[in-house]
């Protein structure tokens, strides 16, 4: 398996984060973990399910990701090619008019988004491509024909700002008086240009907050500790939710 990644031009670098492009020669199923940003794919070859208690279900060519608190299987079939684009927190507010919430626990297809012509003239062009770097500028085009002028959220900015800080650490309440305003329209204007609550959001950040500072030097309970978990039990289940196995066996297959 490939996978390039590519730094958005000068007129995308405020919505996204990066590009890539990856390929795999054979079938193969991954567990996908949370992130922080939302993932929009473009398969130009090869196609993508999504494993769910067992039961495949196959994806659009051309679909995105919205946030998502647990984990989540897919298999793509032989020679998969792939641009992907992960937009930066608030970045796929300026390229989509439904609430990013809308998306949460979500993969959709961008026919519910794109005139299917201009989606079918996209796939076109990106299948008939010769290179990596004309599949990317394609894609770059393409959102750049899409930026919508949105008005700047600040105070949403300066919440993921805090909650970064506090590597997810920190509860709504708080983060709303640090804010100056109440928690109710936080959350509502959170929710609107994340696509999750700040709690969820939150709750994310500690998750892969966790996973960057582990070392093998650490217990499971210095781990927990550091990441404001008070109670091992706690800890568990939430490791469990977001990876699919305990913390103990996580790391004996990731080290």
């Amino acid at each position: 398996m490939s996978f390039s990644t590519y730094i958005p031009c000068d007129t995308l670098k405020p919505y996204v984060r990066l590009l890539a492009i990856s390929e795999a020669v054979e079938e193969s199923a991954y567990k996908v973990l949370p992130g922080t940003s939302m993932v929009m794919g473009f398969q130009y070859r090869g196609n993508l399910v999504a494993i769910e208690d067992g039961t495949e279900i196959k994806l659009n060519s051309a679909g995105i990701s919205g946030l998502q608190d647990k984990f989540r299987y897919f298999k793509n079939s032989k020679n998969i090619g792939t641009v992907l684009v992960y937009f930066n927190e608030t970045g796929a507010a300026y390229f989509f008019k439904a609430p990013m919430n809308e998306l949460f626990d979500e993969s959709v297809g961008l026919d519910n988004f794109v005139n299917s012509s201009e989606l079918n003239e996209i796939e076109d062009r990106l299948s008939e491509a010769q290179s990596h770097t004309r599949r990317i500028a394609i894609i770059e085009q393409f959102l750049i024909n899409r930026i919508q002028p949105v008005d700047t959220d600040k105070l949403v900015l300066a919440a993921i700002v805090h909650i970064q800080q506090a590597k997810g650490n920190i509860r709504i309440i708080d983060l709303a008086k640090l804010l100056f305003t109440s928690k109710s329209p936080l959350e509502k204007r959170f929710r609107k240009t994340v696509g999750a609550s700040p709690k969820k959001f939150a709750g994310i950040v500690r998750f892969n907050a966790l996973l960057k500072n582990y070392s093998d030097q650490k217990t499971l309970t210095e781990l927990g500790l550091e990441a404001g978990y008070f109670d091992q039990a706690h800890f568990i289940h939430d490791f469990k939710a977001f990876t699919g196995e305990t913390p103990e066996a996580y790391f004996q297959h990731n080290k």
